[in-house]
């Protein structure tokens, strides 16, 4: 691991640089591929490919998620057709620092298509960009301005190189102070309400959470032995801490928990494309992650006190080989397969009134082992019909040493069939029928303070089985008025195996605390609307509004009322809308988001938690001062969002019914108003 470790000082960004070898590509009419040239973002004045790519019709920007593995982690956007290789660094980051001025085109990707890998998503956009030799780069300044006066700057410097000989290097340095500002752990009242609705506490909460941020990524691309060789790699350093104190106003005790949290991430990358003749391409990465961190939590109260330590190292190593071959014009096969190595080493400590109270999972070394063979097609049977099917067969060992001593194996086929069906000019339908096989979380795995509960340690389990689904999807887009268009989408997930917070047994059957656990089988139904909207027939020029929602239904037998309830954590409605404008006299843009509420419930051993959160409002602008000086200014939650954190406590199981109180906290937050100079160099 040290020779990984070394080379992610190289830093990076990932596929922000990989130019591609030359391939051959259908045009894009044959490939179901939307290509929007610079021309069509010139009026929004766009000055990254960020600005560009928010901007399409019909689609809706992803960012990924932190599963382990590769596929389906990298967001929905492509960059030169491939995903890029990172997790550190975020999708959105890497989309910023791709200057609008390089790029070429931006395409949009709707269903199987040859020559793309949609890595599972029906729509997915690719990033092209042009190749121009010199040096582009930019310092940018900011700070936020948070409402209860904190202050957090920062800085980040980034260069772009493209070098003769086809040679790519990319740089970027970023030093921050200050958490971004959230309300996961806002300063608001909390009431405590007896079952009779007498009020046992009245208390107000002040918390407060500062830290810094220390983060370097580079790439460097250059052709070798026929092909093109990609090195990216990243580092970063996060330390912060949350301070919260609970005043009470009926008792006059004061509650204080502090909880600091020290954070190392490095990664690094090697991909390696190469086309072998005429109809088949190859290419081979191994990627590597190391995650460090150290937490404490410190309660104080006047009956309680708790110490909760947590020191944790993480590895992920994942290598592929894989084989793009292209028989006929219309027809693309993958065959290839990916071996991962994952390690969890972590030792917990939890001491109540100073005396140490053993945790389930508390001092566990945790690897896995994973295979996966991948064989898959896509045929474009007509100019209106693409087929896209094929399997992966995944094997994986699991084993856990330390408090809890397992070894099992886990074999999964996960075969994928996609329709995509274009009856007309601006109408598209979708199909899909897939068997989903979620990743193990290695944060399931080890216990956990639960800070903003106060007082509560939340157990972990490494004998846990991944979440499987069969799913069902139906989309239907039409578009209108040249760059607008309608999606609406069906999705139904037949599950087993759902992770949940389960209890865990001792000896005779006796319900000893609840961990993450695997409950049984379930479902989830997703109905989504998306909307892009053209203004200019409206009288407004040159702006767009974009919305999605999404109404879900889920259902799982509670594994102690034995009564069916809905899923932890997922919520029944999320929405967003995002309307934009620019203004091309004044040579700026502005717009507004609106980030849709939502509620969220926990159903744990002795309580029932529900967080319901307020929409929330963000409101920007953004000059070009010069061609090469840029100014954002931003307002986040002007309309003093309001979140709230319900716990229901019971004595003993919550399916015995014996509620003890109700604890109602307020999550206030005030905004905070962020300012973003941006000045470039170069070409």
């Amino acid at each position: 691991m040290g020779p990984w470790v070394m080379l992610a000082a190289a830093a990076a960004p990932p596929a922000a640089v990989e130019a591609l070898p030359a391939a051959p590509q259908p045009a894009a009419a044959e490939r179901g591929v939307t290509a929007y040239p610079p021309a069509f973002f010139a009026d929004v004045r766009p000055v990254s490919a960020y600005d560009m790519v928010v901007r399409l019709p019909g689609f809706t920007f992803d960012k990924g998620s932190t599963v382990r593995g590769l596929e389906g982690s990298g967001g929905n956007v492509l960059i030169d057709g491939k995903p890029p290789l990172a997790k550190n660094d975020t999708l959105e980051d890497i989309l910023r620092r791709i200057p609008a001025a390089s790029v070429a085109r931006v395409e949009v990707i709707r269903g199987g298509a040859p020559g793309i890998d949609m890595e599972g998503r029906s729509v997915v956009a690719n990033v092209v960009r042009g190749q121009q030799a010199g040096f582009r780069g930019a310092v940018q300044p900011y700070f936020d301005a948070v409402y209860d006066g904190r202050f957090l700057p920062g800085v980040r410097f980034e260069g772009q190189w493209t070098l003769p000989g086809g040679r790519n290097a990319e740089f970027s340095q970023t030093f921050s102070t200050g958490h971004f500002p959230n309300d996961e752990n806002g300063d608001g009242g909390r009431i405590r309400y007896a079952p009779d609705g007498r009020r046992l506490i009245d208390s107000e909460v002040d918390a407060d959470q500062h830290g810094h941020r220390i983060q370097s990524t580079g790439a460097f691309s250059t052709p070798l032995m026929g092909g093109q060789l990609s090195l990216t790699g990243s580092i970063q350093f996060n330390y912060g801490a949350l301070e919260l104190y609970d005043n009470d106003r009926i008792a006059g005790g004061v509650e204080y928990e502090k909880s600091p949290n020290k954070r190392g991430q490095h990664e690094a990358g090697i991909r390696f494309t190469r086309r072998l003749n005429e109809k088949v391409g190859m290419e081979a990465l191994l990627f590597q992650q190391v995650f460090i961190q150290d937490l404490e939590s410190i309660f104080r109260g006047p009956t309680l006190t708790r110490d909760f330590a947590l020191d944790r190292k993480s590895y992920e190593t994942v290598g592929r080989l894989q084989f793009n071959i292209t028989p006929a014009p219309g027809m693309r096969i993958e065959a290839g397969g990916e071996g991962a190595y994952n390690r969890l080493d972590s030792q917990t400590a939890l001491a109540v009134n100073g005396r140490p109270v053993p945790l389930p999972a508390g001092d566990v070394l945790v690897e896995e082992v994973r295979g996966q063979a991948i064989l898959r097609g896509t045929w474009r049977l007509s100019p209106r019909l693409t087929l896209e099917a094929g399997a992966r067969q995944e094997y994986s060992r699991v084993t856990s040493a330390g408090d809890v001593t397992l070894e099992k194996s886990l074999t999964y086929l996960k075969p994928r069939a996609a329709l995509t069906w274009t009856p007309g000019e601006g109408a598209q339908m979708r199909l899909r029928i897939e068997r989903e096989v979620g990743q193990l979380n290695f944060d399931d795995f080890v216990a956990s303070p639960n800070v903003a509960s106060t007082g509560v340690v939340v157990a972990g389990n490494p004998d846990l089985t991944p979440l499987q689904a069969w799913v069902y999807e139906a989309t239907v887009e039409r578009s209108f008025w040249k760059d607008g268009s309608i999606v609406l989408t069906y999705r139904h997930f037949d599950l087993s195996d759902v992770v949940d917070r389960a209890p865990i047994l001792g000896p005779g059957g006796v319900i000893l605390a609840d961990a993450p656990g695997n409950i049984g089988s379930g479902r989830k139904t997703e109905v989504q609307a998306g909307l892009t909207a053209p203004l200019d027939r409206l009288g407004l020029r040159s702006a767009q509004l974009k919305g999605q929602v999404t109404w879900r239904d889920t259902k799982v037998l509670d594994p102690l009322t034995r009564s069916n309830r809905q899923i932890s954590t997922l919520h029944p409605v999320d929405w967003e809308v995002h309307f934009s404008q620019a203004l091309p006299q004044w040579r700026m843009t502005w717009g507004l988001d609106l980030l849709g509420g939502f509620r969220e419930r926990v159903f744990r051993l002795t309580e029932i938690e529900t967080k319901k959160v307020s929409p929330y409002l963000i409101l920007y602008t953004e000059h070009r001062l010069r061609p090469d000086v840029t100014l954002r200014i931003e307002a986040n939650g002007i309309n003093m969002r309001d979140a709230k954190r319900i716990r229901e406590v019971y004595a003993g199981p919550r399916s015995l019914g014996q509620l003890v109180y109700t604890d109602v906290r307020d999550l206030e937050w005030g905004g905070n108003l962020m300012v973003r100079l941006r000045k470039t160099f170069g070409r």
